[in-house]
Formats: C-alpha cells, structure tokens, sequence
C-alpha cells in the first residue's frame, strides 16, 4: 500500500486510540456511585482519584519502551494494564472477587492510571514521526478526540445499563481499549512518507470532520437537544463520526489507483519512444522526486534546544513551564474529577450531562491549539505561552463563577474549564518538543506530565478535607460552603499560574518571534 495512504491510516489509528484511553476522565461519572458500594469517605474516594493520576509518575517507563521495544508492543502492554487494573476491579465490585482490600484498589486503579501513558506515548511518537513536518497538527487534531473519552463512555454506559453505572464503566474501561488496541496496531507504525504535497488538504478535510464531530458532541450533551434523541441515537451518531476520518485514507488511495491506471495507459502510448528518451525522462523525474524529498527531510522542525531529562531539569524554563501546567490543566483536572460530589453537594442530579458537557468542550479546547497552527503556519502568530496565559486569565474567573450558587454557573464554568484544560492539555505537548527538542520527547514529556498526580494529591486532598469538615457526622456535605473556600484557593493558583506563564513568554519571546 502507498506511504501516503499508510501515513494517514496511521493517524485515523491514533484518533481512535486517543478516543477511548481517555479511561480516567469517566470517574466522575460514577465516582458518588462507587463510593457507596465500597463504603468509603471523601478522602479515601479523593485518594482513587489521585492514584489514577499517579499512574503518570511513572509514564516515563513507557517512554523508554517506545526506544527499545516495537510500537505495537508498547501499545499491548498498555492496554493490558488497563485491562488488569480496571478488569479486577470489576470482579470485586461484582462479587466475583471477595478478598480485596481498599489498597488493592488503590493500586490496581494506580496501574489503570499508568496504562494510559503508554498508549498516550505511542500516539505522540507515531504523529511526531509520521507527521514531522506538521506534527503540531497532527499532535493537536488526535489528542483533542481524548477529550470525547467520557462522553463516549457516558453514551455507551447510558445505553447499556441506567443502573450499576460503577460496573458498567469499569467493564468497558478495562475491555474496549484493549478491543482498540487489537484493531489499530497493525496501523500505528512508522511510515517512511515520500510525498508530503497533499499534506495541507489532509488536514483540511481532517478539520471538517473533526469540528462536525465536536459540535454534534456539544448538542448531544444538552438536556434539549438529549429530551428528543434516544441514548442509543445519540452513541451511533458519535460512532459514525469517529469512522468519517477513514474517508481521507480510502481517497487517497482511490486517487492513487486512478493515477497508476492513467499512469500505465501513458506508457502504452508512447511504447514506441527511444530508451534514451526513456531514461532521459526518468531521470529528470527521479531528480525531482529526490529534490522533493531533500527538501522534506531537511525541513526546519522549529526547537528551542535538544535536551535529555538531565539537562531539562536544570533548565529555568522548564520549571516556569512545570508549574504553569500544574496551576492550570492540573487544577482543572482536580475539578473535573471532583464534578460528580462538586454537583452531587449543590443539589445538580445531572452528573453524567456535565461530564458529558466537559467532555465536549474539553475536545474544543485540545481542538483549539492545532487549528491556530494550521492557519497560521509561516504567518505570525502567539507563542505558546502567550496562548497558556489567554486560556488561563479565563479558568480563574470560572472558578470564582462557581461562588455563585446557580445551575446555570455550574454549566458555564464547567464549560470553560473543560476548554482551558483541554487547551493547555494539548498545547503542552507541541511545547515540550519546542523548548526541549524531538529526540527525546517521550521521556522528557512524561517527567513534564508528573506534575498531575502531585497536584491532584495537593489539590484533590484538600478539597477533600475542606469536604470533609464542612460535612455531616457520615461525611456527606451539602450545601455551597462544601466547596466554596475551594474554589477561591483554586483561582488564585491559576493567577500564579497566569503570571508564571507570563514569565514563560517573556523569557522565550526571541525564540519565537525567530521561529515565525
């Protein structure tokens, strides 16, 4: 099959890879659920939540898996160990394992956690490798399908079962993955790509299908819109969306067969050519296909430094960076893996239309990144840490609108942290590669990365405590005052956050006004 067609297989793997590792970002959903079927407080259930993110503590494992082992391994392991952390968990709550104890749970949804990066790290080498010179895009257009993860979960969980929703996501947590996997990895493979010509029509098309898909995502999720469809009618519309994709590949290769037809015709008719005519014009052509790719593989790939994790880590920028990420997408992660007790303690029994919400807008958000860098390839543009200083100025004033004790509040606020951490989400991977280099962005993404798990244990554990001591004598709380000084401490870290990536962009300013 042509390097063209595989390259953009290769991608529409990724997108359903990135569209169902999302596992963690379904907790919400059916966290108040499993936590009356374990018997567990707030704290025990905030430390579940901070294992499934501490799993990234050690996502660098899987970095150095992807230098020394084949990428359809690296992707095996890691859909088993989704498999194994969710899948024993679904045997305990079913009754089928009885001695399992809360820190088994603990560990095994750690492992769960940890399953992500694997697959997450495959994603990003094969985009990076396959899409060099448009690996921003590529990068941007396949992590914003992870933000559909819980509203794909929610739709297919709504389906299947209204009640025992704790089982039902575990069951398809710990199985459709590895189901994925199975399907995608003869697809996610390094592609040595000859021609790059029809790369800016790729993901225009790309785009169309994606935005299409994000806007039906966001109507899908009001209560409007989900009072006229049924749930099932709702799953196979996002089903159908996440196929449109393979449209670009079987294109490509319709043209490709249609060229080779017109090709061979071509030489039938001018059989009667001399071999020095012959070659001369292979020869021209061969020339101009060598140029062609001389200018591919030459192409300015943009970066600040090559670094290792050694010398990153002694690097000013690095922590200015580490902490920008930790005040903005972590906090809003810790937010919305609190959603479900966040509505749960307002009064708002629409748990899983909120989730599904910042599902939805989440993959705006990671939308967001690689469409300013396809429109604005070669043409002047905002750094990447002006852009984290824009969507995080935004995610302060949501958390602060979450004083007010209105529905309508909680909606939009929701909204626009689903956005902003979504944004920062995806635009952090494109910053990795320019500070830091390409070379050795698998390691070095993963150490960034692990400033998840210790803000959603700083963070989640406080709001859990506060919880717990505005709570009543069984540990439940209700009432606005449950979160209230929460959410003031919140915003302001994402004002440090803020002028923190302020800083950034001053700091790295020349590099990028050189870059344009």
């Amino acid at each position: 099959m042509p390097s063209s067609t595989l390259q953009w297989l290769s991608l529409v793997g990724i997108i359903w890879l990135q569209a169902i590792n999302g596992t963690n970002s379904n907790f919400p959903a059916y966290s108040s659920q499993l936590k009356q079927l374990l018997s567990i407080s707030q704290i025990q259930l905030n430390n579940l939540a901070f294992a499934s993110d501490a799993g990234k503590l050690f996502g660098w494992f899987s970095g150095l898996a992807t230098i020394y082992l084949p990428l359809w391994l690296v992707l095996t392991i890691g859909s088993f160990l989704g498999l194994i952390g969710y899948g024993v968990q679904y045997l305990f709550i079913t009754n089928q394992i009885s001695s399992l104890s809360y820190w088994h749970v603990f560990l095994l949804t750690f492992l769960a956690g940890n399953s992500i990066c694997w697959i997450n790290t495959v994603c990003y080498v094969i985009a990076i490798r396959n899409f060099l010179s448009d690996r921003q895009v590529a990068i941007g257009l396949t992590t914003s399908y992870q933000g559909l993860s819980a509203k794909i979960y929610t739709n297919i969980v709504d389906v299947v079962s209204s009640h025992n929703k704790a089982k039902t996501f575990l069951f398809f947590n710990s199985f459709v993955p590895v189901v994925v996997g199975f399907i995608v990895a003869p697809l996610v493979r390094e592609i040595e790509v000859k021609n790059t010509k029809h790369s800016s029509v790729g993901f225009a098309l790309m785009f169309v299908i994606t935005i299409a898909t994000g806007i039906y995502a966001v109507m899908s999720s009001l209560q409007i819109f989900t009072n006229k469809i049924s749930s099932l009618g709702v799953l196979i519309g996002i089903l159908v969306s996440l196929f449109l994709p393979l449209l670009l590949p079987i294109s490509m290769k319709i043209k490709e067969l249609f060229e080779s037809c017109h090709k061979k015709r071509e030489r039938l008719r001018i059989y009667h050519f001399t071999m020095e005519e012959n070659t001369t014009c292979e020869e021209r052509i061969v020339n101009e296909v060598k140029e062609g790719e001389d200018r591919c593989e030459f192409e300015e790939v943009g970066v600040m430094e090559e670094i290792g994790v050694k010398l990153m880590l002694r690097r000013i920028n690095f922590w200015l960076y580490f902490f920008v990420y930790f005040f903005g997408a972590t906090i809003g992660l810790v937010f919305l893996n609190n959603l479900g007790q966040i509505a749960e303690s307002r009064g708002c029994s629409a748990t899983s239309s909120l989730v599904s919400l910042s599902s939805s807008f989440g993959f705006f958000g990671r939308l967001i990144p690689s469409l300013m860098d396809y429109f604005y390839r070669g043409k002047h543009t905002i750094s990447r840490p002006t852009f984290m200083v824009s969507v995080m100025a935004p995610t302060a004033g949501a958390f602060f609108l979450l004083l007010n004790k209105t529905d309508l509040s909680l909606y939009i606020s929701t909204a626009v942290i689903g956005i902003s951490t979504g944004a920062i989400t995806s635009t952090a991977v494109s910053t990795t590669t320019e500070l830091f280099g390409t070379k050795n962005f698998s390691v070095n993404h993963n150490v960034v990365v692990a400033n998840i798990p210790m803000g959603s244990f700083l963070f989640g554990y406080s709001a859990a405590f506060i919880y717990h001591k505005e709570g009543n004598e069984h540990g439940k709380c209700m009432g606005m005052e449950c979160y209230s000084n929460t959410f003031i401490i919140w915003g302001s870290f994402c004002c440090l956050g803020t002028l923190l990536a302020l800083i950034l962009h001053f700091r790295t300013r020349k590099f990028y006004s050189q870059k344009q």
